[in-house]
């Protein structure tokens, strides 16, 4: 049996300024997202994008993601909360993203971004995607080291006691999470999308590979708290939520290997 390693979420203190290890771990994530598309950049040599277009196309990201992460957090999960202390919807610092929300975020910031720069969204999704596991990944740490969404009780030989919550070995859900939707979506996709597919393809096994991989993982986590917890069929609101990704993330790749064009590079 393991025990959490009580970790000081702050980790620098300038005077009044705080710096957070979660909000360290979002840098992390958009520092990745810029090295790895220059990479995608040039291996696929895209002429629509440039490096400059590439740290335009994080701004809009990185807008989406806040916004859309954390309005997702606030309706998805724990509205009564929040909208009984309104000033906590703007301390992302604490925790507390929806990806699912975020990611609604990032598809309305991509097709504002691809309208603006005359780019086909579809295409742009399928470059990005690839881009987004280390994020994930690094959002899942922050996780960890804030000490919250932790898993269920268990009987395995790595179960961790979370003294905040009590005295039960649970699972460290949080690094399952980081090695499924981190780890292994990343090589997953990386490799897929080293070679042309059809367009929509890499965006239906990103859709595929995080719906699966967030839907199994939920069974080692503990029910997020708030107004749901296990809903109907003893499943949770992040498996509810990630059922028509895999859905639709089938369709698209079929709809994409019968009838879109291949990604020109």
């Amino acid at each position: 049996m393991l025990v959490y390693p009580h970790i000081n979420p702050v980790a620098l203190q300038l005077g009044p300024l705080a710096i957070h290890w979660y909000g360290l771990m979002y840098l992390a994530g958009f520092m990745t997202f810029i090295w790895l598309g220059r990479k995608r950049i040039i291996t696929l040599n895209i002429r629509q994008l440039t490096n400059k277009s590439l740290d335009d196309l994080l701004f809009y990201g990185v807008l989406g993601v806040i916004l859309g992460g954390r309005l997702g957090e606030v309706l998805f999960y724990n509205p009564s909360y929040y909208f009984s202390h309104p000033l906590k919807i703007l301390a992302v610092w604490e925790g507390g993203m929806s990806f699912h929300g975020g990611f609604l975020g990032v598809l309305v910031a991509m097709a504002l971004f691809a309208y603006q720069h005359k780019l086909r969204w579809l295409e742009l999704m399928d470059f990005i995607a690839p881009l987004v596991p280390p994020g994930l990944g690094f959002g899942r740490l922050g996780n960890f080291i804030n000490g919250e969404l932790w898993g269920r009780p268990t009987d395995v030989p790595w179960g961790m006691v979370f003294p905040q919550v009590d005295n039960l070995p649970r699972h460290p859900s949080q690094l399952y999470e980081f090695a499924l939707e981190g780890v292994l979506l990343f090589i997953l996709l990386w490799f897929y999308a080293r070679k042309p597919r059809p367009m929509g393809s890499v965006s239906g096994l990103f859709l595929i590979a995080y719906g699966s991989f967030r839907f199994i993982g939920e069974f080692a986590r503990n029910p997020d708290d708030g107004i749901f917890g296990l809903m109907t069929f003893g499943i949770s609101m992040g498996q509810w939520l990630s059922l028509p990704m895999v859905i639709i993330g089938v369709v698209m790749m079929r709809w994409s290997t019968r009838k879109a064009p291949t990604r020109s590079t």
